[in-house]
């Protein structure tokens, strides 16, 4: 087996990231400075593997490509290891019902274990066209069995093809982009664990518990909203009712999420009615990014909003009459606050400034999915 490679410095396209910033709990082994693909360059990255796939009119030219790109799109979308993915058998390890990939344990990588990893159903259909091709047709456990070192020159010849550095589309460098992207996204942490393949923090927060079932659960939400984007707020939390305190009008719900955080908000009795809400649900709460109050204090402030974090600043966007902040709080999570730009020179916060973020309970959108 190839040794993973140690990612060198690379042209400005790429980004630099602490590990201290966006991996608290060690999701991944990395460097400080780590650099990575984003998002958008993930994307072409993806593209230019389509793109390259379906060029040839050859079949067996076509086939080896589509072997290739189905090895990069369950690498790219299930944060898999190499290893992994070229041990699958994917008439046993492909759940089509379920929408699941189950990965066997890894005897050569501790701290690997068996887990079922949730896909999309786009990727899921995606994944039987291929399938369905008349190369693979009689073959589909056979598909994935391609020499590894093959696999990492067609990675760097794509990734070169994009201009990007070619250590960074190497398996791993790719692996580690999926995990800082579900961050991103706000994926709770012991979540973006379990689908890398490393044993997971206590799941437990105060007398909450969050079951193997609660994981897949949240695992499958953020899977399927990850390629639907139907949703116009920013900061979304996820996790389990606490605790409900019913008044004559209205009633408060607290929910813990993953990483135990306590999230308050105040709905009607007859929307705690039509919902269905009780203690043990699963549940999204949402909260838009200019109902996000940021203060600049080291100590607690003093104040009647319910909802209170104390994060670190790490980006801030700044426009014409508004500026965003993104607040990464202690459990790893970005929070999004929208303020004006008269505001923002008040404030003078700058970034990796210690802030509070808040927002009160009436903020809160609650979602069951």
């Amino acid at each position: 087996m190839d040794a993973p490679e140690r990612p060198k410095s690379s042209g400005p396209r790429s980004e630099a990231i602490s590990s201290k910033l966006l991996n608290p709990s060690r999701i991944y082994a990395v460097q400080d400075e780590t650099r990575f693909l984003d998002p958008t360059q993930l994307a072409k990255l993806e593209q230019a593997f389509r793109s390259w796939s379906d060029i040839s009119t050859l079949p067996h030219i076509r086939s080896s490509r589509k072997r290739i790109l189905l090895i990069f799109l369950l690498i790219r979308y299930t944060g898999a290891r190499l290893n992994e993915v070229l041990t699958l058998d994917l008439e046993k390890h492909l759940d089509v019902e379920k929408r699941v990939i189950r990965y066997d344990k890894l005897k050569s990588i501790k701290g690997s274990h068996q887990r079922e990893v949730q896909i999309s159903s786009n990727l899921m259909a995606e994944i039987q066209d291929i399938l369905n091709e008349q190369a693979f047709l009689k073959q589909a456990g056979e598909v994935l069995k391609v020499d590894m070192g093959h696999v990492r020159r067609k990675f760097y010849e794509r990734c070169l093809a994009c201009g990007f550095p070619q250590n960074l589309g190497s398996p791993n460098a790719i692996r580690r982009a999926r995990a800082v992207e579900l961050m991103r996204d706000n994926v709770p942490l012991p979540v973006v664990q379990y689908i890398l393949g490393h044993s997971t923090p206590n799941l437990t927060a105060s007398f909450v518990t969050f079951s193997d079932e609660d994981i897949h659960q949240v695992e499958r939400h953020f899977i399927e909203r990850e390629s639907q984007r139907k949703t116009s707020a920013r900061n979304r939390f996820f996790g389990k009712v606490a605790d409900i305190k019913k008044g004559d009008i209205q009633s408060q719900v607290e929910l813990v999420t993953l990483s135990g955080a306590s999230i308050t908000t105040v709905i009607t009795n007859n929307s705690l009615k039509r919902m269905g809400l009780k203690r043990g649900s699963l549940i999204t709460a949402e909260v838009k990014a200019p109902w996000v109050m940021l203060q600049k204090n080291h100590i607690r402030p003093l104040c009647t909003t319910e909802n209170m974090f104390s994060g670190t600043v790490a980006q801030i966007i700044r426009g014409k009459l508004t500026t965003e902040f993104i607040i990464r709080i202690q459990d790893g999570t970005e929070v999004c606050s929208l303020v004006t730009e008269e505001s923002r020179r008040k404030l003078e916060i700058d970034e990796k400034d210690v802030v509070w973020v808040m927002f009160n309970s009436f903020a809160v959108i609650l979602h069951v999915d």
